[in-house]
C-alpha cells in the first residue's frame, strides 16, 4: 500500500460563499457563484439580448416572406405562354418554404405577446363574471383548497385587517397574480422564477414608499405574502415538469447511498457522538433537514435548514468545549448529510432558489446557512478519494460496493501492521479501523465460546433425560408395583370390647 499524505480536512474560504461580482452579498451555485440580485441583472441582460435577436429574425423571415410573396405574384402576371410545368415545382417549393417560415414568424410573435407574460384584464374579469354568474369555473377556482391552503388565507386576510386600506391593496395584487400564474403553466422554470420575483419586487417597492422606508415593516408583510402566495402555487412551481430536477434528486439520492461507508473520521467532523447530549443534536440536526420537504413555503424550508445548522454548531461547541469555527461546520454539515439523505434535496434547494424572497437569501444567517448547504451538496456531487485522502483503487471498491473500509478483506491492500507501531498511527481513521476491527474479533472468539457453552448444555441435558429415563424403567422392572384392594369389613370388627358398650339411645316422648 503506497504512504498516503496527511489529511487535509474540508476547507472553504469564506470569501468563497459571497458573490462572483464582489457585491458582498451570498452567491449560490444555481446562480453560477452570484447573488439573486446580480443574477438578475445577468439573467435580464441575456434575455433581452435573445429577445433582440429573436427579434431581428422575426423581422428576417417576414422580409422574406414578403420577397417570396412578390417575386410569385411577378411570375403569375408573366404571359400565359411560359410552360406552367416549369414553375409547378417552383411554386410548390416557396408555398412549403413560406408556409414554414410564417409559421415560425408567428411562433415568435406569440412568445413575446403579452398573453404569453400577463394574462389579458379583461379575460380575467370575464371569467370571474362567468363564476358568479353560475357558468363552468376555471379549474384554479373550481379546484378544492386543502385544510393547509385555507388556514393560510385565514390568516393571511386577519394578517392585511391590520394594514386596513394597504391591506386591502395587498390582498387584491397577491389575488390577481395567483390568477395570472394559473395561466401560465407551459412557462419554463426561470421564467416561472422571474415572474415571482418581478412581483415581490414591485410590491416590496411600493410598500417600502407606503411605509415611508421602514423595511421591518415590509419585510414583515413580504414574509406573509411569500407564505399566501407560495402555498396557493405551490404543487405547479415546486418541481416542474419543465426541469430536470427529479434526475437530479435520483442522482443525488443515488450517490450518498454509494457513500454510506464515510464516517466521522474521513470528513474529520470534531463531534463525538459517545456525548449523549452531542448525540442529541446530531439526531435532531438529521430530523431538521429531513423535515424541509414536508414545508411548502421557501421562508419555513430556510428555517429548517437554519435549526439544523444550530444544533451542528450545538454539538461541535459541547465536543470542543469552545465556539466552532467555520472550518468546523462545513464538514459537520456534509456528514449530516450524508446520514440523512434527505428527499427531493435538489428539488428543495431549487425551489428556494428561484421562489424565496431574494432578501433573506443575500443576507442574515438564513442565507449563509443556505449557501453553506449548497457548498456541502456541490462536495458530496465531487467528492472523490483525493478529498477523504485515500486510495483510487480503494475509493472505487468502497463505491461499488466490493470492500467496506470497516470491513477489510485480507486482500484489500491494507497494512497488517499494529496501529502504535505501524503507518496506521498518523490516520486517525486508520486507529480506529483496526479498534473496530480489534473489538470484532473479540466478540466473534466471545460469540464462539458461548455457541461451544450452549452446544454442551444441550448435549448434557439429553444426556441426563436419557439416564433418568434408563434408571427409572429399571428400577420398574426389579420393584413392579402392585395395587392391593382393601376387603370391606365393619368398623367395629375388630374391637374386642364390643360388648361392653352401652346400647344406642333411644328416644323419648314427654307429655307437654
Amino acid at each position: 500500500m503506497s504512504q498516503r499524505k496527511e489529511r487535509r480536512g474540508i476547507h472553504v474560504d469564506q470569501s468563497e460563499l459571497h458573490c462572483n461580482k464582489g457585491c458582498g452579498y451570498y452567491g449560490n451555485a444555481a446562480w453560477q457563484g452570484l447573488c439573486s440580485k446580480c443574477w438578475r441583472e445577468e439573467y435580464q441582460r441575456a434575455r433581452q439580448k435573445q429577445i433582440q435577436e429573436d427579434w431581428a429574425l422575426a423581422e428576417k423571415l417576414q422580409r422574406e416572406e414578403e420577397v417570396a410573396y412578390a417575386s410569385i405574384q411577378g411570375a403569375q402576371s408573366q404571359p400565359q405562354a411560359q410552360p406552367q410545368a416549369s414553375l409547378a415545382p417552383f411554386s410548390k417549393f416557396e408555398e412549403k418554404k413560406t408556409n414554414e417560415k410564417t409559421r415560425k414568424v408567428t411562433t415568435v410573435k406569440k412568445f413575446f405577446s403579452p398573453s404569453s407574460r400577463t394574462a389579458p384584464k379583461k379575460a380575467l374579469v370575464a371569467r370571474l363574471r362567468e363564476n358568479q354568474e353560475g357558468k363552468t369555473p376555471s379549474p384554479s377556482i373550481s379546484r378544492q383548497s386543502s385544510i393547509e391552503t385555507d388556514r393560510v388565507s385565514r390568516d393571511f386576510v386577519d394578517f392585511l385587517k391590520t394594514l386596513h386600506k394597504p391591506g386591502r391593496e395587498v390582498h387584491k395584487q397577491s389575488r390577481a397574480f395567483i390568477e395570472i400564474m394559473a395561466n401560465k403553466k407551459d412557462l419554463s422554470a426561470d421564467e416561472l422564477s422571474e415572474c415571482v420575483q418581478d412581483f415581490y419586487q414591485n410590491l416590496s417597492d411600493r410598500l417600502m414608499t407606503h411605509f415611508k422606508g421602514s423595511s421591518e415593516r415590509v419585510e414583515r408583510v413580504m414574509d406573509e405574502v411569500e407564505k399566501y402566495i407560495m402555498t396557493r402555487l405551490y404543487k405547479s412551481v415546486f418541481c416542474p415538469e419543465t426541469t430536470d430536477d427529479e434526475e437530479k434528486d435520483l442522482a443525488t439520492q443515488n450517490r450518498i447511498r454509494a457513500l454510506h461507508w464515510v464516517d466521522i473520521q474521513m470528513l474529520c467532523v470534531p463531534v463525538d457522538e459517545e456525548i449523549p447530549e452531542v448525540s442529541d443534536n446530531v439526531v435532531k440536526a438529521i430530523t431538521d433537514v429531513i423535515e424541509m420537504d414536508s414545508k411548502r413555503v421557501p421562508r419555513d424550508k430556510l428555517a429548517c435548514i437554519t435549526r439544523c445548522s444550530k444544533h451542528i454548531f450545538s454539538a461541535i461547541k459541547i465536543t470542543k468545549s469552545e465556539p466552532a469555527s467555520a472550518d468546523d461546520f462545513l464538514p459537520t454539515l456534509i456528514y449530516i448529510v450524508l446520514k440523512a439523505n434527505p428527499p427531493r434535496l435538489q428539488s428543495n434547494i431549487q425551489y428556494i432558489t428561484r421562489f424565496c424572497n431574494p432578501s433573506r437569501l443575500m443576507t442574515g444567517e438564513d442565507g449563509y446557512y443556505f449557501t453553506n448547504l449548497c457548498c456541502a451538496v456541490a462536495f458530496i456531487e465531487k467528492l472523490d478519494a483525493q478529498s477523504l485522502n485515500l486510495d483510487p483503487e480503494d475509493f472505487e471498491r468502497y463505491m461499488s460496493g466490493q470492500a467496506s473500509p470497516r470491513r477489510p478483506e485480507a486482500d484489500s491492500g491494507w497494512p497488517q501492521v499494529d496501529p502504535p507501531s505501524g503507518s496506521a498511527a498518523s490516520s486517525p481513521a486508520l486507529s480506529q479501523v483496526y479498534q473496530n476491527l480489534d473489538l470484532l474479533s473479540g466478540l466473534g472468539s466471545r460469540q464462539d465460546r458461548v455457541l461451544e457453552g450452549v452446544q454442551s448444555l444441550q448435549r448434557d441435558l439429553i444426556t441426563w433425560q436419557e439416564s433418568v429415563e434408563r434408571e427409572v424403567q429399571e428400577i420398574l422392572e426389579k420393584y413392579p408395583l402392585e395395587i392391593r384392594l382393601p376387603t370391606p369389613s365393619a368398623i367395629d370388627s375388630d374391637n374386642v370390647e364390643n360388648d361392653r358398650l352401652p346400647p344406642p339411645l333411644t328416644p323419648q316422648v314427654f307429655a307437654g
